[in-house]
């Protein structure tokens, strides 16, 4: 190739040092064995531990946060919700960095992955399995008041749904998507812990309204009534997105039974 042709490139992104922190505080959870409940070291600690400031510890802990990996208690302290697993997140958020428009194609495909999973979770699902789905329920309800609680809750919710199908690929898959998604709906809360109105106290009601009928569906093993409910989840997390510049090319909520995998009516 002649020296002189221009390249057709895209600039990259360089990666953020709370990026570098969340990870830095995953390792620790993992090296250090922490199991859910462990309180981790203070802002203050973890910052002289990874030589940066506490502004650029808390936006980590955020981020971990909205991953369903640790929950931000005010007045307490930041407590593990479970081990964090190998997570896919960096290839996709650089796809999002390159591609106009691809936040529609991963909305959609996270769909797609929780059907999927909530098709087979309920194929497989144990009084065990269904207890723990009711446990993080419980833990919405107790947190609506806790914008930070809420968003870890919520992520361990959809979490613990997806990982009754007993596939760990598609929930590592699954917590990435959701995890990318996530990050752009909350990115004014990560920088800022400017939470948005929808995550307001007065609307917890409406929140767990979303959740509520997943876990009915799963429990009457009800398919019909299972994706209408991912579908109204669906629609809600779109509605939140669309402010998003990002957001534009967003779509409809696909109909259960006719677009993308595990939409059909009792499949599997």
């Amino acid at each position: 190739m002649d020296d002189s042709t221009p390249l057709d490139v895209h600039p990259i992104r360089v990666r953020r040092k709370a990026d570098e922190v969340v990870e830095q505080i995953r390792r620790l959870i993992v090296d250090k064995g922490l199991q859910s409940g462990a309180r981790l070291p203070a802002e203050r600690d973890l910052a002289r531990m990874f030589c940066t400031s506490r502004a650029i510890v808390s936006q980590a802990l955020r981020s971990l946060s909205l991953m369903g990996l640790v929950d931000i208690r005010p007045g307490s302290g930041v407590y593990v919700l479970r081990n964090p697993r190998s997570m896919v997140a960096t290839s996709m958020n650089l796809l999002l960095d390159l591609e106009e428009g691809s936040l529609a194609d991963l909305v959609q495909l996270r769909l797609w992955l929780e059907r999927l999973g909530a098709t087979e979770a309920m194929r497989l699902a144990g009084e065990r399995d269904l207890d723990r789905v009711r446990e993080a329920l419980d833990r919405l309800r107790a947190t609506a008041a806790s914008p930070s609680s809420w968003i870890a809750a919520d992520a361990l919710f959809h979490a613990t749904l997806v990982g009754i199908a007993r596939n760990p690929y598609l929930t590592a898959l699954y917590e990435s998507v959701h995890t990318s998604i996530v990050s752009i709906e909350l990115e004014t809360w990560v920088r800022t812990d400017d939470p948005p109105g929808w995550l307001s106290p007065g609307r917890a009601e409406e929140r767990l309204a979303l959740h509520t009928p997943i876990l009915d569906a799963l429990s009457a093993r009800d398919p019909d009534a299972l994706q209408a409910a991912l579908n109204r989840h669906h629609q809600a997390l779109m509605t939140n997105l669309e402010g998003h510049p990002r957001g534009r090319r967003l779509r409809p909520a696909p109909t259960a039974g006719r677009d993308g995998p595990g939409a059909e009516s009792g499949r599997g």
